[in-house]
């Protein structure tokens, strides 16, 4: 793969962060080559000086964690124990700390040198390397002190900028970077200017902590903020990573803290201090990871098995602690194997359960009650069952389904007018949405859109299994909801039909008829006037009023004609389907049979006409579109189902094939009756469209 290439894929995978060109890209890894080959060539000389401090006996409040104390030399004595062993555990620890620094760095540095924010990330893990052991480097490298100093400043000096600007280099809030030059600053008089006003040492240990604690409350806030209003799905799994990074270190070094303070053995507090640095190595593991290979590990599994354990070691450890100081309390022996067997075996019993308990509240909490399909369909019929308004049956539906999975959005959208359309929706859209098809008898009638939590890219396979369940169970609450709208504008077109058929009878009535039988009046009037003086003159007049009468008939019978087909009135059902099929029988080669019994029941004329009409549409279909040599229409009564099938041989629907206004009146016909229309392709070919019409009595 080419540089551009997966430069370009970094790019569709991350979000962009600004890149250094030419001089300032050479200078910037010029400067990081010269620091990373400084601090690693510094460290190497001074791995002695880090031994040999390790061996020395220290007393005090400032005695460091990683050296003895005067009781924990004795300890190790006693113990039968040397030093030097300690040194050399010691020496390891911090050599593997400093190197995990130094690799990850220079791994950093390798991919992305490019991008100012991985290498100034890059340049900060060199600086935490080689700084954390500035005391050694002193003590090797007398001459160095002024740069070990300058180290630690930058390494202290970048720690909260660098929150305030992963993982995309933008400062945000806006006024962080008030903040971060603040502390900038204030790190500068602690290490150059000590003894000055702005040196944080003068100042009243109370406004120091409140000013450590303020800048850590604002690295936090600031990362929640960026979490939840500004970072992309992809900036968030980074952010997962950095912070379960500094939360283990964190609450290793608290632990360990607590182990110290703690009445405990002397060795074990001893070798607590030294055990800081392991705990702290998670850190630039978790930095490299985000920056390099973040989508390679599910750092929510990561987490959720983290806290799962986490909180059973602790349960695990107060509860042995509990058992055994309350039981060698009340029975006063210290020491006895038998209390501590006795808390063991309470362990043993009480670990699966625990276990399982706290995994089954730890998936609620990050993952809603995906790994309860059941109780979740239930709550589900539970609440549709007490929703009374069909209006209100989707929302709780989607309600329901965003509440159980903790999800940012769901909505339902249902087929309408030839397009999906929204009817109820929950939370914010959100871009990569999941769109599960809603089913009802093998027909689509709408989906369910669904965007994924914050922070992941997708659904888990958990995830997909219970909302296909729910998709399946939403489907019949669509289709119902479905019907009941189209019931409602099935009303609607009705009521507004009735009244349009009404205006056009009274426009033909006022405007056509009646002029026309006013005019007729009064040249009967005329005539009547010219019988006695100009007979020749009224009878000619006669013949024209005749004449208007025939085409005033006329008029009525078209108003009649629309009102309701003659060949109804005329032939019946099958007879006028017989006469229609007889007048295109031979049309363009077609050959039409109509297989229908001689009389039928009768019909409600509702029925008949909805069943004619569809009737003469799908044979009209089939003169214009099919191409086909041979059609069947066939007419059936099967209890309260009236039925019509036309079926042909001809080529069939094209694929992508759209209804347009024929078919579309024909369904319409056909669900007004409650009925259904439907088209498929015929057993041999061709087409072949059944309409099912309901007949109902009285």
């Amino acid at each position: 793969m080419s540089t551009e290439q997966a430069r370009a894929g970094r790019t569709a995978l991350a979000p962009p962060i600004a890149t250094l060109h030419g001089r300032r890209l050479g200078i910037a890894r010029a400067v990081w080559a010269a620091l990373f080959a400084l601090s690693l060539g510094a460290y190497v000389l001074a791995i002695p000086a880090i031994y040999e401090t390790a061996l020395m006996v220290c007393q005090g409040p400032d005695c460091a964690q990683w050296r003895l104390s005067v009781a924990g030399a004795g300890a190790l004595r006693d113990a039968g124990l040397s030093a030097e062993l300690y040194a050399m555990l010691t020496l390891a620890l911090r050599v593997l700390s400093a190197s995990v620094f130094f690799v990850v760095a220079a791994m950093i540095f390798r991919r992305r040198s490019e991008e100012w924010l991985p290498l100034l990330l890059s340049f900060f893990l060199v600086l935490q390397a080689s700084g954390s052991d500035v005391g050694a480097l002193r003590l090797a490298l007398p001459q160095l002190a002024p740069l070990g100093t300058l180290m630690e400043y930058l390494a202290t000096a970048l720690l909260v900028p660098l929150f305030y600007l992963f993982p995309d280099g933008r400062w945000v809030p806006h006024w962080s970077r008030v903040v971060a030059l603040f502390w900038v600053v204030l790190q500068f008089f602690y290490y150059f200017l000590p003894g000055s006003p702005l040196d944080g040492d003068t100042w009243p240990p109370l406004l120091q902590g409140i000013l450590f604690l303020g800048y850590l409350g604002s690295a936090v806030f600031a990362q929640g903020y960026r979490y939840r209003r500004v970072s992309g799905p992809v900036e968030r799994q980074q952010t997962k990573w950095v912070i379960f990074g500094l939360t283990i270190a964190i609450l290793g070094s608290a632990v360990l803290a607590l182990i110290e303070a703690a009445p405990a053995p002397v060795l074990v507090r001893e070798f607590a201090g030294t055990l800081v640095d392991p705990f702290f190595l998670v850190l630039p593991l978790s930095v490299g990871i985000a920056i390099l290979r973040y989508r390679l590990w599910d750092i929510d599994l990561i987490i959720n098995r983290s806290l799962v354990y986490g909180a059973l070691t602790g349960i695990v450890v107060g509860l042995y602690v509990l058992v055994v100081g309350g039981l060698g309390a009340l029975l006063q022996a210290r020491g006895n194997p038998i209390i501590s067997l006795v808390a063991t075996g309470l362990i043993a019993v009480l670990f699966q359960p625990l276990l399982d308990r706290l995994q089954q509240t730890t998936n609620r909490v990050m993952y809603g009650e995906r790994d309860e399909p059941y109780a979740v369909l239930s709550r589900l019929g539970q609440r549709l069952e007490g929703t009374l308004a069909p209006a209100e049956v989707l929302p709780t539906v989607v309600r329901t389904v965003r509440e159980a999975l903790r999800l940012p959005y769901a909505a339902i959208e249902l087929w309408q007018d030839g397009a999906y359309s929204v009817v109820a929706s929950a939370g914010q859209p959100a871009n990569g949405s999941l769109r599960l098809p809603l089913v009802y008898r093998g027909e689509q009638v709408g989906q369910l859109v669904l965007a994924p939590r914050v922070g992941e890219d997708s659904f888990s396979a958990s995830d997909r299994r219970l909302l296909v369940d729910l998709a399946r169970q939403a489907g019949v609450a669509a289709h119902a909801v479905r019907l009941t709208t189209d019931l409602q504008r099935s009303r609607e077109r009705l009521v507004t039909a009735r009244e349009e058929e009404r205006r056009r009878l009274r426009r033909d009535l006022h405007d056509g008829l009646g002029p026309t039988l006013a005019s007729l009046f009064q040249r009967l009037d005329t005539a009547s006037a010219l019988v006695r003086s100009n007979p020749e003159g009224a009878v000619e007049l006669i013949g024209d009023l005749k004449g208007r009468v025939k085409t005033t008939i006329a008029d009525i019978r078209r108003l009649v004609y629309a009102l309701r087909p003659p060949a109804l009135d005329e032939f019946g059902l099958v007879g006028a389907i017989r006469e229609h099929a007889g007048q295109i029988n031979g049309s363009g080669g077609l050959r039409v049979a109509v297989d229908a019994p001689e009389t039928l029941p009768p019909l409600p004329a509702a029925a008949e006409v909805a069943a004619y009409r569809i009737a003469l549409e799908a044979l009209a279909n089939v003169v214009r579109h099919a191409q086909a040599t041979v059609c069947r229409v066939r007419v059936t009564v099967d209890g309260d189902v009236l039925q019509i099938e036309v079926a042909d041989d001809g080529i069939g629907l094209p694929p992508g094939h759209q209804a347009g206004v024929g078919i579309a009146s024909m369904r319409e016909r056909a669900a007004e009756l409650g009925g259904e229309l439907r088209i498929e392709p015929g057993e041999t070919g061709g087409t072949h469209v059944s309409a099912r019409l309901a007949l109902r009595k009285g």
